[in-house]
């Protein structure tokens, strides 16, 4: 076996392609598209450059057959609560049902990160924000991913736990039917902060986006903050989020909830793009967006897929979740565009977020885990610990 560093077009390419021959013989599986992949290694599309770096492979057998692929990540804001020792990554991962390929595949992963002064490995996951391939799936091989979802063949937890990574932390995404029955305990919090004029929930305007992205900035890092993470992000970073999600922006689907104007509490969420790319096969040229246009009228996504959500946290506990999704399902229903509602993932280390789905009816509808690897192997093992 043969491992190759991707440095040019034709190793990206297979770099690319290897994802789709391991996951070819599972029906449900859609193809990420082949430019977003390419932007995460991009330093000028991808802004996790700038406090740290990213080397990608791929591996091949004596003959030059694809066998797997693997690529590793450092960043200083990649922190954990209670780490207190460097941490790297290590995600795309993909393999042949072989142990002795898996190996080699995570062993150079772990000696470049090593040579990069960390003494642990984190994976799969992604070299930026936690919304795209995050995790590795091991429940939900019987629907078809959402948009930005991981999706791997079921053999790849017994190749990750084989080389001797440890369940750091279980991710769960709920489903909930648009039409479900709602507690009656959202209800009267709905209630409650509705009757207070200082209370308001609202969706977002397209119009003004500049003050929602600025709205988004301040709600993401407040409630983030919290779980000591690296995470920030900036009102022009939000903005151009925001114009990016623009052409496939449903207003009904982004809210925000507010307290005498200051904002409070955010709900984000697109339409299910999977939905239109699963017939894309990775390409989106000028006809794939042409034809995105069309399958938007003719065709439209009938799922919700969650991409953010955030409570400011001296807000936190009193209701406000509540009263925010219960305003923004009353209108997604009286619209009667969606059918389901695929909320983001919470980790098990996050009790209360967990409670939230639970508490809107959701039923889990998917099983990812983050791996981690300690290099030093008498080092005890410590789980993610619980937030919140």
């Amino acid at each position: 076996m043969q491992i190759t560093e991707v440095t040019d077009k034709r190793t990206e390419k297979e770099f690319l392609e290897i994802n789709v021959l391991m996951n070819r013989h599972n029906p449900k599986y859609i193809q990420p598209l082949d430019n977003e992949v390419r932007d995460v290694f991009d330093p000028q599309k991808n802004k996790a450059f700038k406090n740290g770096t990213a080397k990608r492979w791929i591996l091949k057998d004596n003959q030059g057959s694809l066998l797997g692929r693997i690529a590793a990540f450092v960043s200083s804001k990649y922190i954990n609560k209670g780490d207190t020792y460097p941490v790297g990554s290590c995600g795309f991962f993909d393999c042949i049902d072989d142990q002795s390929a898996a190996n080699l595949l995570f062993d150079t992963a772990k000696e470049w990160l090593r040579e990069n002064d960390v003494e642990a490995m984190d994976g799969p996951v992604n070299f930026g924000e936690r919304d795209k391939w995050w995790g590795l799936m091991v429940e939900g091989f019987d629907e078809e991913p959402l948009y930005g979802i991981s999706f791997n063949p079921r053999y790849y937890e017994k190749l990750f736990e084989g080389y001797g990574f440890q369940n750091y932390y279980n991710q769960y995404y709920y489903t909930l039917a648009a039409y479900g029955t709602l507690s009656d305990k959202y209800r009267e919090r709905h209630a409650k902060f509705a009757s207070k004029p200082d209370y308001s929930a609202r969706h977002v305007d397209k119009s003004n986006l500049p003050k929602f992205a600025k709205d988004f900035s301040t709600i993401y890092n407040l409630a983030w903050a919290q779980h000591n993470e690296g995470k920030e992000i900036s009102t022009q970073a939000a903005l151009k989020l925001f114009n990016k999600m623009k052409p496939i922006m449903d207003e009904s689907l982004v809210w925000f909830a507010y307290y005498k104007e200051d904002p409070i509490g955010m709900w984000v969420n697109i339409p299910d793009l999977n939905q239109y790319f699963k017939y894309f096969k990775g390409k989106f040229g000028w006809w794939q967006k042409l034809r995105l246009l069309l399958l938007q009228k003719t065709k439209p996504s009938r799922k919700i897929n969650g991409v953010a959500f955030g409570i400011v946290p001296k807000f936190q506990g009193l209701g406000i979740d509540a009263f925010m999704i219960y305003s923004g399902t009353l209108v997604i229903r009286k619209e009667g565009k969606y059918d389901l509602i695929e909320m983001g993932w919470a980790g098990d280390w996050n009790p209360r977020m967990i409670g939230i789905y639970k508490a809107l009816g959701g039923t889990q509808s998917r099983r990812m885990i983050t791996y981690r690897y300690i290099f030093d192997r008498s080092r005890p093992f410590e789980r993610h610990p619980v937030v919140g």
